[in-house]
């Protein structure tokens, strides 16, 4: 990445979907790779399912909140939140969906990929894995697209290690999160 470059991504769904926890995953890889990053949420957590919509911004900026139509990507872990929140993306930007269907991809100013990580959760027989599902899904969406000038500033692997560093003492919680983010990397998805 060069250091004039910017990204900017809003993640987007429910309490206990694990918005925050991808949200510092993807703050840690870039962390790691020695990137300027700032993250900031808004949370309705005092109950579970209520609204959690959190920033991420990586590169040189001076404050951590996304402006409306100025994100690069949207991740949404319930279908729900592309309408809730898809005011965030930039024209020619992206939103990756948990969504069975490509529904709504015609009608947005950027560009809508889908997944069901609802049904792949259930196929893993881990509901918790959705989140790691969709990060997975988007960022290897980005690195295949033809024009690579969306790819993000971090790969699967770089997501994968650290996931390796932060769980190195929970072996089995390990290895699901790894299976989830690869099995997320893999899907085609809808869009």
């Amino acid at each position: 990445m060069n250091m004039s470059d910017t990204y900017q991504i809003v993640i987007s769904g429910v309490g206990g979907q694990g918005v925050l926890f991808i949200t510092r995953l993807l703050a840690e890889a870039a962390i790691a790779k020695g990137l300027p990053v700032f993250t900031s949420e808004t949370h309705g957590m005092a109950q579970r399912g209520g609204t959690v919509i959190s920033h991420l911004k990586v590169g040189a900026f001076t404050s951590p909140l996304i402006n409306p139509g100025r994100a690069d990507g949207l991740i949404a872990l319930k279908a729900e939140s592309l309408d809730q929140h898809g005011g965030y993306v930039k024209g020619g930007g992206w939103a990756a969906v948990n969504h069975n269907t490509a529904a709504g991809a015609g009608d947005q100013r950027f560009r809508v990929y889908c997944l069901d990580a609802d049904r792949l959760a259930r196929e893993l027989s881990n509901p918790k894995s959705l989140n790691l599902l969709m990060l997975g899904f988007a960022l290897a969406r980005m690195s295949r697209n033809d024009n690579n000038a969306e790819a993000l500033y971090c790969s699967v692997d770089e997501i994968a290690a650290v996931l390796h560093k932060r769980l190195e003492n929970k072996k089995k919680r390990l290895q699901s999160s790894i299976r989830a983010l690869m099995t997320g990397a893999d899907s085609r998805g809808n869009g």
